[in-house]
């Protein structure tokens, strides 16, 4: 067993804290947000689970008292939506959450990937004449000040220079295919990220012009497929950043405009998932009974990793702690 340093261990975690507490803090601020307990379970076909990509597996639990099969959480961006009609938000008001999941089915697992995943999950709603690309970037901004009130704070405790730019830069995952249409997805996230230092990437899930799509998107939560003020496609899209320690793009946050029910159904022919409008949430959904929201997950760990510029999430997070990564005295 490898030993670790008492004194740099102890520095690394109050950083975390201060990471965590300010930026939530900073979060909930700035977009009105009440934080609120989450739940870790859901129950098997009703439609709550978040889908992700659509080929993750959950993890399943049974309990000997309840007789349906619940589900470990993906994440939490159904049930957030269903949480503000029930108690009745309005708009311009919000609730986030400090969501843990288990996510045993990711294809690989890497210095930035692990099986547990913990973010901030946030949801606020909106009026029907909000679902717009100005909607979407006066959020985003607005995630970045937060972002940027946190890099300010850490640079001067840690003497170093901040590590994000000024603002952020827009580009729609179409324009990325144009600027860079020999390069993978996961390329062009490179050669932007390198250029720019911190980019929001809309329009993730829909199809570009090359019959692809960027990345996946499940099509039940977030908005991939109206057509914006740029004339492209998407309200939705992912924050990313460029990692010096890792000298690589890092997605810090996903998220965007939540499905109308016209949209949803769209989607879901698109996919060819009809189906699933036979699902509780689904029916809700469609039938009216769920507010129009924005909303996104924030990675807690990957935040805390970026700021302290850690080359391996183990060296922030306990669910996976390999004994060959050391930690660095700040």
């Amino acid at each position: 067993m490898k030993k670790l340093s008492q004194t740099a261990f102890i520095k690394d975690q109050q950083y975390i804290q201060i990471i965590k507490s300010d930026f939530l803090s900073a979060l909930s601020e700035q977009l009105n947000l009440t934080e609120v307990q989450a739940p870790i379970l859901t129950i098997q076909g009703d439609g709550t689970q978040d889908d992700l990509n659509g080929t993750e597996q959950a993890v399943s639990v049974i309990s000997k008292t309840l007789t349906k099969t619940m589900e470990v959480v993906h994440s939490l961006a159904k049930w957030k939506r269903q949480l503000l009609a029930r108690a009745d938000f309005e708009a311009g008001k919000g609730i986030v959450t400090q969501m843990r999941a288990l996510r045993p089915d990711e294809d690989f697992l890497s210095e930035r990937h692990s099986i547990c995943v913990d973010q901030w999950d946030w949801e606020k709603v909106i009026h029907e004449e909000d679902r717009n690309l100005k909607s979407l970037k006066s959020t985003v901004t607005t995630i970045y000040s937060a972002l940027k009130k946190v890099d300010k704070k850490l640079s001067s405790d840690l003497a170093r220079e901040e590590l994000l730019p000024t603002e952020i830069t827009f580009i729609h995952t179409e324009e990325l295919l144009q600027k860079f249409p020999s390069l993978s997805p996961k390329q062009r996230e490179y050669e932007i990220c390198k250029e720019y230092k911190a980019v929001f990437l809309i329009g993730i899930g829909g199809v570009l012009s090359d019959g692809t799509a960027h990345d996946g998107r499940a099509p039940d939560y977030d908005d991939w497929s109206s057509k914006n003020e740029d004339d492209f496609f998407g309200l939705n899209g992912d924050i990313l950043v460029w990692n010096p320690a890792l000298q690589d793009a890092f997605e810090l946050s996903s998220m965007g405009i939540r499905v109308s029910p016209e949209i949803m159904e769209k989607q879901l022919t698109m996919r060819s998932l009809s189906h699933r409008l036979e699902y509780q949430w689904h029916q809700q959904l469609m039938s009216g009974q769920l507010p129009q929201t924005i909303g996104g997950g924030i990675g807690q760990s990957r935040l805390a990793m970026f700021f302290l510029q850690k080359k391996h999430i183990g060296q922030v997070q306990f669910s996976i702690w390999p004994e060959d990564i050391e930690v660095e005295v700040l």
